[in-house]
C-alpha cells in the first residue's frame, strides 16, 4: 500500500457556474490510525446535485463547505485496518467520507453493507441515499394511490428513476422528463415508465405544455420535483386538485439563476400541497427504506444505470457535467 493518497479540497467559490479551478489536488500521508479507529480504502465516490449548493456561502439546509478542506461526498469502501472492535478488515462500508482515496473513521455515521445479493456501487444509489430520497418523497409527501398520475423531473437519474419505478409498483401511471431522445427511450423501456418527455426537444415552454398534455391525459397527482424553472411552470398547469409536490431539488438554479413562477395562483386554484424535504433529516425511515429499495433491486423489481469515471482526479469534470445533465443515471467516479 502507497504511502500516500490523493484528495480533493475546495480551493475557492463558485461565481456562477462551477469550474476546475474551485477544486485543488492534494496527495498527503496515510495516516496511523488509534484506538478505536478504522482506516478505509474508498472504491467508489458518489456525485449528487446537493454538492453544488453546500459550496455556496449564502444561507441553506447544511452549513457551507468548508474552504481548503475535503470536499463532502459519500463513499463506499473497505476496511484495510482496523482498532476498532465493530469493524475488521475486509469489511465493506458507507459513509461520508468525501472526495479522497482514504480516510479514517472511528465508525461514527459508518455503517457495513452487504455485497452477497447487490454490487457495492448500489449502496451509493438506488439502495442508498438518492433511493432513500426518492423512497420519502414519493412514499411520504406524495402518498401515490393505485391509477394516479405520477410525474418526475430528471427521470433517468439516481433520484428519478427510482421514483418512477416505485411509483409504477404502486399501481401508477409514471410519466417522466428527461433531456435527450436516448434518456427518454432508456426510461420507457428499461424502467417501465408510461411516458418519457424530451423537454430539450420542446422549442419553447407551450410547445413543452402541450407535450406534458399528451402524456397526463387525466392530469397529474404528484410530481416529485428535482428541477425547478419551465418544467415546474409546465407541471402546475397540469396539477389536480390536492395535487402534492415533493421538492427535492432544482438544479435548474444552482448557479444562483432566479427561478420566478409563472402562475403561482395555480398553489391556490388546485388547492395544492407543495413540501420541501432533506432526507438526511428524516433518518427513522431509513431503515424500512433501505429494507424495501434493497429487496426490490436484488429481485430485478428496480433497475438502475451508473455514469462511472475513472480516477479521482475525473471527479471535478464528472461533477460539473453532472450539473449539465451529461451523467446517465447515478454518477460514480471509481477510486480503485
Amino acid at each position: 500500500m502507497s504511502n500516500t493518497f490523493k484528495r480533493i479540497v475546495l480551493a475557492s467559490r463558485p461565481e456562477g457556474a462551477v469550474t476546475s479551478a474551485n477544486f485543488r489536488l492534494e496527495e498527503v500521508p496515510v495516516p496511523q490510525i488509534a484506538d478505536g479507529q478504522v482506516l478505509v480504502r474508498n472504491h467508489y465516490l458518489s456525485l449528487d446535485p446537493y454538492m453544488r449548493g453546500r459550496m455556496n456561502e449564502s444561507k441553506s439546509y447544511a452549513v457551507p463547505q468548508p474552504l481548503n478542506e475535503v470536499m463532502i461526498g459519500g463513499t463506499v469502501g473497505e476496511v484495510v485496518a482496523s482498532k476498532n472492535a465493530r469493524f475488521k478488515v475486509g469489511d465493506k462500508v458507507i459513509g461520508m467520507f468525501g472526495w479522497q482515496e482514504m480516510a479514517v473513521s472511528d465508525g461514527t455515521g459508518m455503517q457495513p453493507v452487504d455485497t452477497t445479493h447487490l454490487p457495492l456501487s448500489a449502496y451509493l444509489g438506488s439502495v442508498g441515499m438518492p433511493g432513500v430520497t426518492a423512497w420519502y418523497g414519493l412514499n411520504k409527501i406524495i402518498q401515490p394511490k393505485a391509477g394516479q398520475t405520477v410525474v418526475v423531473s430528471a427521470a433517468s437519474g439516481a433520484v428519478g428513476s427510482v421514483v418512477g419505478q416505485l411509483a409504477k409498483l404502486a399501481g401508477c401511471r409514471a410519466v417522466g422528463f428527461a433531456g435527450g431522445q436516448d434518456k427518454c427511450d432508456y426510461v420507457v423501456n428499461e424502467l417501465g415508465f408510461d411516458a418519457c418527455i424530451d423537454y430539450k426537444a420542446a422549442k419553447d415552454s407551450k410547445e413543452l405544455y402541450t407535450m406534458l398534455k399528451a402524456a397526463t391525459p387525466d392530469g397529474i397527482d404528484g410530481y416529485f420535483e428535482n428541477v425547478g424553472g419551465d418544467i415546474l411552470d409546465a407541471v402546475l398547469t397540469r396539477m389536480n386538485a390536492f395535487g402534492r409536490i415533493a421538492m427535492c431539488g432544482m438544479i435548474a438554479g444552482y448557479d444562483g439563476q432566479p427561478l420566478p413562477l409563472k402562475n403561482p395562483q395555480l398553489i391556490l386554484v388546485s388547492r395544492l400541497t407543495i413540501e420541501g424535504f432533506i432526507v438526511s433529516e428524516h433518518m427513522d425511515v431509513w431503515p424500512q427504506a433501505l429494507k424495501e429499495l434493497g429487496t426490490a433491486v436484488a429481485q430485478g423489481k428496480i433497475k438502475f444505470r451508473e455514469s462511472v469515471a475513472q480516477g479521482l482526479e475525473s471527479a471535478p469534470e464528472a461533477f460539473m457535467g453532472l450539473l449539465k445533465g451529461k451523467n446517465f443515471g447515478k454518477q460514480l467516479v471509481k477510486l480503485v
